[in-house]
């Protein structure tokens, strides 16, 4: 028999039925009921898809409305107080996104994702109490279709570990009081079928953990193991290896072990404790974190090696994470390059080639089909490696030949150039960058990629939306203007179009937080940028306005972080190439006379290694991709750059030798507690603090505005302080956009005024 195992699968659905509907609801368009209906026969088809497809164990409780770990916070019970008077959807969907009365609770990055969780709040005071109605519907809802699902679970430990502790209390002092609920749960799991898989993930096991937190596994996995005889325990980790927390793991009676074998090469060490042990091991090599399909060949011989320490009976193939952090089919590209297609699996695909790999290693009898399938990925992959899609020898001669890697100014001498040529003087305001992508906007830009309006009728409702985001921050007196992106799907997708090694996709959406997809670009083969991207547009908007217009560019690490990115060539060499383009990008801009130019790095921190060991390599190419990629830009040009949902503690340094003469961060979510890293470290460069979250549909008022401007310059200097929300204003609706930014530049006149 062949044995196979899904650690998670996409819930967004292959047509974004659940954004569509969850916005919808959001609108007030329809009831919750409609979201409810949604999102039952979308778990429903997602099961079915995978028992067709032969997938062995199959998960429940890993679909989500908004996400999981906020779904975990429900189950627990552990409610933070402000939103305690609120009650099912309300309280749910208010955590994770606020409302007029309550701040959303904080959002962060995925481990080294580009998908979001909500974080967890934990006290001395939190208590935890079981609400399992979710897990048990779900759960029989498969039962209803045939289907024994495993049921998926955050594990007590990553619970816990991600959670930020408000009070400064230790928030594993609550680490019986959640395993106790969890195996109240378990009980209740345990009367729903004889034979019960339960899945815990633990994907903060594959980082560096303080001996404190290792000494907790074995008494939490002893506890939950021995809740009930009809219950099978998986741990699972994924992302990196997790070999500490494993040679504790096998001491314990859980029945297996899931692990990353793409990106953890390094759990091939603990093959013989999982032998010892007589665990199951469940080896993820199918890759869940990107889109290029498995070479057979590969896959198998990398069992084939596990298989010579730990016996076939006791090996699952799975794959390597969750899928959710890939697109859900391939069946919807009807205009992607033949060629490059085939050299894709996406979500679907994957679950077929985890049945083929499972089969050829479990040597189970093929059909004519299956051997028909597994002779084409031969050929697929053998074509792409010879493939002349994939070399510009014009664009590696250039990179051979650079010369210039940084710029020529050191920060204290520009920055007086600069204030004196722009004229700023303190708590200087401007926005990210985007503004509203209205439903104009995206229909224009649908009407024009479909040939439906012409080149002239598409440019003009542009400028027209240009004129409009200009006036408006005329009127309420921003002093730094920007042109609102209207011409861009998406701030990676964007360049990518203008780039050669790119490809795009029509329906390859991935989901970032919430009903927010993100559509990521394939870069497939050497990247080259031979003509401006940004200039004219840019242009067109400062000859609308006396004030200083900012262009605004994608850095090359963010770039990469949020692309699929070719797996034959190092990371650092892809990012080298884009670095050239977005630096000859600089170089145009300031020659047409756009002299301050933001190049966003919103997914620098996203790219982190799990493992310290790793961290230094990463940092050290990715700061020099991004000095490489501002290296033209001259004295009296300033240079902005952005990050997002960053813990900056660790990295404070790490910013500093990126050398961007104002940075702008996300903190509204989060206080003045990531600011006080820049005062500690004595950072020179100029910093604009979001002083109010855009990931919510709430306005806060001037009041609350003047307070947070005020706590800022608490915190470092007025002359260092520029003023803006937290993010780009893409996702928001216009009446919000409006008012917040009215208050904000109210407060502002308020401060200055004190």
């Amino acid at each position: 028999m062949s044995k196979n195992y899904v650690i998670g699968y996409p819930r967004i659905g292959e047509k974004r039925e659940l954004k569509k509907v969850l916005e919808d609801y959001w609108a007030k368009k329809v009831d919750f009921s409609e979201v409810e209906y949604v999102a039952e026969n979308l778990r429903k088809r997602h099961w079915t898809y995978q028992k067709e497809a032969k997938i062995e164990y199959i998960a429940s409780n890993d679909f989500s409305l908004y996400d999981n770990m906020l779904d975990t916070t429900i189950l627990l019970g552990a409610i933070p107080q402000r939103f305690k008077d609120l009650k099912d959807q309300e309280l749910y969907f208010a955590m994770a996104r606020g409302n007029q009365d309550c701040v959303a609770m904080e959002m962060t990055k995925w481990f080294n994702t580009n998908y979001h969780y909500i974080v967890p709040e934990i006290s001395k005071d939190t208590t935890f109490k079981l609400n399992s109605k979710k897990v048990i519907k779900e759960y029989k809802e498969a039962q209803e279709l045939g289907i024994n699902t495993k049921i998926n679970l955050i594990g007590a430990i990553t619970y816990l570990g991600l959670s930020k502790s408000i009070d400064n209390s230790d928030v594993f002092v609550h680490i019986s009081s959640v395993v106790k609920v969890y195996k109240e749960l378990l009980e209740e799991i345990s009367k729903l079928n004889e034979n019960i898989v339960v899945q815990f993930d633990e994907p903060l096991f594959v980082k560096d953990l303080e001996p404190k937190v290792l000494s907790l596994l074995k008494s939490v996995y002893d506890e939950l193991s021995n809740v009930s005889p009809n219950i099978r325990i998986v741990v699972t980790t994924y992302f990196e290896h997790s070999n500490e927390a494993t040679k504790i793991l096998v001491n314990t009676p859980i029945w297996a072990v899931g692990l990353d074998f793409i990106h953890g090469s390094k759990n091939c060490d603990s093959l013989d404790l999982i032998k010892n042990s007589n665990k199951v091991l469940i080896a993820g090599v199918i890759d869940g974190r990107n889109i290029w399909k498995s070479n057979f060949e590969d896959k198998l011989n990398l069992l084939n090696e596990i298989s010579k320490v730990i016996s076939k009976e006791n090996i699952i193939v799975g794959t390597s994470c969750s899928l959710l952090h890939v697109p859900f089919t391939l069946s919807y590209e009807e205009k992607l390059d033949g060629e490059i297609k085939s050299w894709l699996a996406f979500a679907s695909e994957k679950l077929k080639e985890l049945n083929l790999v499972s089969k050829q290693f479990f040597e189970v009898k093929l059909s004519l089909e299956n051997i028909a399938d597994i002779e084409k990925n031969k050929k697929d992959n053998n074509q792409r490696k010879v493939s002349t899609k994939i070399h510009n020898q014009k664009i590696q001669e250039e990179i051979r030949s650079l010369k210039q890697f940084e710029r020529a100014d050191k920060f204290q001498d520009r920055i007086k150039v600069q204030r004196e040529f722009f004229k700023y003087d303190y708590l200087t305001t401007t926005t990210i960058g985007s503004f509203p992508q209205t439903p104009e906007i995206r229909e224009n830009r649908k009407n024009y990629k479909a040939n439906t309006i012409s080149k002239e009728q598409y440019e003009a409702e542009i400028k027209k939306y240009i004129d409009y985001c200009v006036a408006f921050q005329e009127e309420i007196g921003l002093d730094i203007l920007v042109h609102g992106e209207p011409e861009r799907n998406d701030m990676v997708e964007y360049f990518g179009e203008l780039m050669d090694g790119f490809v795009f996709t029509q329906n390859a959406w991935v989901q970032s937080y919430g009903s927010r997809c993100v559509k990521p670009p394939l870069i497939y083969g050497d990247v080259n940028r031979e003509n401006p991207m940004t200039v004219e547009w840019i242009k067109y908007a400062q000859s609308k306005t006396s004030k200083v217009m900012k262009g605004m560019l994608t850095g090359p690490v963010t770039i990469i972080n949020w692309s699929f990115v070719r797996d034959d060539l190092p990371r650092s060499e892809v990012a080298k190439q884009i670095a050239h383009g977005i630096c000859k990008e600089v170089d145009d801009l300031q020659n047409a006379g756009i002299k301050m130019i933001q190049v966003d790095e919103a997914a620098f921190k996203e790219g982190y290694p799990l493992r310290v060991e790793n961290i230094k390599a990463y940092e050290n190419w990715a700061v020099d991709n991004f000095r490489l990629s501002v290296s033209s830009a001259k004295a009296d040009t300033q240079i902005h750059t952005h990050m997002c949902y960053s813990e900056f503690n660790d990295i404070i340094k790490t910013i500093e030798a990126m050398d961007a003469d104002v940075i702008s961060i996300e903190t509204a979510r989060s206080g003045n507690r990531l600011l006080k890293i820049f005062k500690e470290v004595a950072y020179k460069q100029e910093i604009g603090p979001g002083i109010y979250d855009i990931h919510s549909p709430r306005v806060p008022s001037v009041e609350e505005m003047v307070n947070q401007i005020k706590a800022l310059i608490e915190v470092l200097p007025k002359e260092q302080l520029w003023i803006n929300p937290d993010c780009g204003l893409k996702t928001r609706k216009w009446p919000e956009v409006k008012e917040s930014l009215k208050n904000m530049v109210e407060a502002v006149k308020i401060v200055k005024n004190i």
